[in-house]
């Protein structure tokens, strides 16, 4: 289940921290809507890895569509394997 708090609830900043954990974010609301979430430093730059690898990926993905696909022989070869 989420952990949903208002922003207020930061003037017990330790209170609120205290509840985040790997993989369990603490999620603010700002007026009754989301707004942001606190997570640990190690899970955030985990997110931003991944979507670097992503983005690799959708690159390599779009030089593929546009130069062509090569076979895992060629690609071996390409590496010097």
């Amino acid at each position: 289940m989420p952990n949903i708090v208002p922003v207020s609830d930061l003037r017990n900043y330790n209170a609120v921290i205290g509840q985040v954990t790997y993989g369990n974010p603490v999620y603010l609301t700002k007026n009754g809507r989301g707004d942001c979430a606190i997570v640990k430093i190690k899970e955030l730059d985990e997110l931003r890895a991944i979507k670097s690898l992503f983005s690799e990926l959708e690159k390599g993905e779009a030089s593929a569509r546009r130069e062509g696909w090569v076979s895992m022989e060629e690609a071996e070869k390409r590496l010097g394997l």
